[in-house]
C-alpha cells in the first residue's frame, strides 16, 4: 500500500546499470520491463549483476534472447517469464543455478508486455494484433480478454498495446501506447474503460505520450511511465474500480 499523502523523493537512485550503455555486469542496454520479487532483490546494493538468461547474443535458440521487453517471477515454479519479443515467442527460465537455456511457452506471438494473476493466468500483449489474451499455463492459443477489433482509437480497439497490470479481480490494465491512453477491460468485457489520456499526446495532466509500465495499487491509483516526455503520470480514484 502507497499511502495517498506519501513524499516522493526528487532524486532517485541508480539499482542497476548506471555506466552507460554496453554488456558489462554493471551496464544496462535499453532495458524495459523490471519486476522486483517479495525479498525486494531489484533493491540491493550490488555494483554488478548477474546474467539469468540468454547472454549468448542475439539468436532464436532456446538458449538466446532477442529484444526481451518484459519479464515477471512465477514464485511457485522459481522461474522467469520473459516477453521474448525478437523470437516472436514467451519462454520461461528456470532460476535454478546452472540454468542455461529456457522453454517456449507461447510461439508465433507479437508479444511486449506480460503478467500473471493470482489464479497464475498469464496475459499477453500482442501488438500487432492489438489484442491481449489470457493463458492457462501449457496453453497455446488462449482467451481473448482486450481488443482484437482492429487497430483505432474506439472503447473496443487498441493501438500498440505494451504493458500489462491484472488486479485482483481480474481486470486488465493496457498501455495502450499509440493511443496514449491507459485502458481498463474488466472481467468478460467487450469494451474497455478509459482511466488515463485519451486527450492526444501531450504533457498536460489530462494527456500521456505513449505510456508503457504501469501499476496499480491497492488504493486504486495508477502510476505510469511515459515515453519521449519522461514524466510520471499519477491519476487516482479510477472509476470502477472494484
Amino acid at each position: 500500500n502507497i499511502p495517498a499523502n506519501v513524499n516522493w523523493t526528487q532524486q532517485g537512485v541508480s539499482v542497476a546499470g548506471g555506466h552507460g550503455n554496453g554488456n558489462g555486469t554493471n551496464q544496462l542496454y535499453w532495458p524495459h520491463g523490471i519486476f522486483v520479487d517479495d525479498d525486494q532483490t531489484m533493491n540491493g546494493h550490488t555494483t554488478n549483476g548477474q546474467i539469468v538468461a540468454g547472454g549468448k547474443g542475439l539468436g532464436n535458440g532456446s538458449n538466446r534472447l532477442d529484444q526481451p521487453t518484459d519479464v515477471l517471477i512465477d514464485e511457485e515454479m522459481d522461474s522467469l517469464i520473459i516477453c521474448d519479443r525478437g523470437n516472436k515467442r514467451v519462454v520461461r527460465w528456470s532460476r535454478c543455478s546452472g540454468t542455461t537455456q529456457g522453454e517456449t511457452l507461447i510461439d508465433n506471438i507479437d508479444c511486449f508486455g506480460i503478467a500473471m494473476d493470482e489464479q497464475r493466468y498469464l496475459y499477453v500483449s500482442d501488438y500487432r494484433k492489438d489484442e491481449v489474451r489470457r493463458y492457462q499455463l501449457g496453453e497455446k492459443n488462449g482467451t481473448l480478454v482486450a481488443g482484437e477489433n482492429g487497430e483505432g482509437p474506439k472503447s473496443n480497439q487498441l493501438k500498440d498495446p505494451q504493458y500489462l497490470f491484472v488486479d485482483q479481480q481480474q481486470n486488465v490494465y493496457v498501455s495502450d501506447s499509440r493511443n496514449h491512453r491507459v485502458m481498463k477491460w474488466t472481467k468478460g468485457a467487450k469494451e474497455g474503460i478509459e482511466v488515463a489520456g485519451g486527450n492526444g499526446i501531450g504533457n498536460a495532466l489530462t494527456q500521456l505520450s505513449y505510456p508503457s509500465g504501469l501499476f496499480v495499487d491497492m488504493l486504486g491509483t495508477l502510476y505510469c511511465a511515459i515515453n519521449l516526455l519522461f514524466q510520471i503520470f499519477r491519476k487516482s480514484h479510477i472509476p470502477f474500480l472494484a
